[in-house]
């Protein structure tokens, strides 16, 4: 695929993109390369957004072009379908940033926020932002046709899967062999916007006193459900920064679903527990706030820079633990003769269960990475039990919903294991399914789709 003749903005992180122009059009320019660089590029969001954004950028416009691509991307196996009909001839290659631009577009239309002209206006000028402006006319055209035809393109669009449920093919058809009574219901869930979700730190304050504290600082309130001890849901999100005490540690931004680790797992003052895949430390700093940082944390993780991002964590919360760049599965590197009464093992995964965070993810994964992603599952866990005393706990957790990763994987492990038991978890808001492990679905509980599995090794 051509990448685009030079100088092109597609290819300049967004530089040529002038800064004295309508913001408007800026910020439609702006998502349309974000949107591109993962449709066309295989770059993630965040990479794609560190990439073509300005850094002096206000922060409001920030906001807005973020806002703009992850609804495109949200929606885009929809639009994609809609986009077909709106063209006469498919984009070339070097053009393809036009089809981001258009799906930007059509989201705007059918979000409604602001008049279909002014969408459509703001789409125009963004063409020639993108230093494309033959193809002004194109898009005014085509989603001028939209605006006439909507709900009739929306009618043929929604008669397709892909356009209804706004995912790949592979994935409607692997959800709805799993869960046959509740793929509908997980994949309409995985295209919401997800809720901000609170950690509280306990070791350093109470729901209750937080709760408070947001109200009275930030005119925000919330609700702190039964099921998620350490968890608040604002009645709104808010930008990190004006969280209260978020600086100090007394609360973090974290799923509910991933909050239920600890009380998985079990560990308890004086034990030593090893945080396996551990960054960026979310679960790592929760395991040490549950005992005000009175057990020794072994976390381990492959990636340098997320282990910054983990010991950066770490400090804000209070807590110290040993952090170690290393492959897990590569034990004689850095594990030596240490054993553990409690292992995590947060293991890489297809992140099927956070698409709703991460909309991106339906255009990086591909049906068959699923298979060697359970293969690298299985080793991490065979290398990881052998670092376990006797009468320990190991908890392998995923945020994916797929049975291959999960289920699967749990279920080939005990075959080869024997001395591995099997703790049911309660886990609330689990559905009901054959085989080992709970499995929390998107948008059960409110949650984002998590899975849990215990297993205790026989003394």
């Amino acid at each position: 695929m051509s990448h685009g003749a030079p100088g092109d903005p597609d290819r300049s992180g967004g530089r040529q993109i002038g800064k004295r122009s309508d913001a408007g059009a800026r910020a439609r320019a702006f998502a349309a390369l974000a949107v591109n660089r993962v449709l066309a590029d295989g770059k993630t969001l965040d990479q794609a957004f560190d990439e073509v954004l300005n850094g002096d950028l206000p922060e409001r416009e920030r906001s807005q072009i973020k806002a703009l691509a992850f609804g495109a991307l949200r929606w885009h196996h929809r639009h994609r379908l809609i986009i077909g009909e709106l063209l006469a001839r498919p984009l070339r290659s070097r053009d393809r940033v036009l089809e981001a631009l258009l799906s930007v577009g059509v989201y705007e239309l059918i979000d409604a926020r602001q008049p279909g002209y002014a969408a459509v206006s703001a789409a125009v000028d963004a063409s020639r932002q993108l230093k494309r402006p033959r193809a002004s006319g194109l898009i005014n055209a085509a989603l001028r046709r939209f605006l006439r035809e909507e709900g009739e393109l929306l009618r043929r669009a929604l008669a397709d899967e892909e356009g209804r449920y706004a995912h790949p093919r592979w994935l409607i058809d692997r959800v709805r062999a799993d869960w046959p009574e509740h793929w509908g219901t997980a994949l309409t869930a995985a295209l919401e916007h997800p809720p901000m979700w609170l950690r509280i730190n306990r070791a350093r304050t109470t729901r209750a006193e937080y709760a408070e504290r947001l109200r009275n600082q930030a005119g925000v309130t919330s609700l702190a459900p039964a099921a998620f001890p350490d968890a608040l849901l604002p009645e709104r999100a808010l930008p990190v920064a004006e969280l209260p005490g978020f600086d100090d540690g007394l609360i973090s931004v974290q799923d509910a679903a991933a909050q239920l680790a600890p009380d998985i797992l079990g560990a308890e003052s004086g034990m030593r527990v090893l945080d396996a895949c551990a960054a960026p430390g979310g679960k790592a700093t929760h395991i040490l706030e549950r005992v005000a940082g009175e057990l020794e944390l072994v976390a381990v993780d492959v990636d340098p820079t997320r282990n910054t991002l983990l010991e950066a964590g770490l400090r804000r919360a209070g807590f110290t633990a040993q952090v170690i760049t290393a492959d897990v599965t590569d034990v004689a590197s850095w594990a030596g003769k240490q054993r553990y009464d409690r292992i995590l093992v947060d293991a890489p995964c297809s992140a099927t269960g956070v698409i709703r965070r991460h909309p991106d993810i339906k255009f990086l994964r591909r049906a068959d990475d699923i298979a060697a992603l359970a293969r690298r599952q299985h080793d991490m866990l065979a290398s990881l039990w052998e670092l376990l005393v006797p009468g320990g706990r190991l908890l392998y957790a995923t945020c994916s919903i797929l049975r291959e990763e999960n289920h699967a994987v749990i279920a080939r492990f005990k075959e080869v294991h024997p001395d591995a038991l099997e703790i049911v978890p309660g886990v609330p808001g689990a559905v009901e399914s054959a085989g080992p492990g709970a499995q929390l679905l998107p948008g059960g509980a409110n949650t984002d789709g998590f899975y849990y599995a215990l297993m205790e090794r026989k003394e």
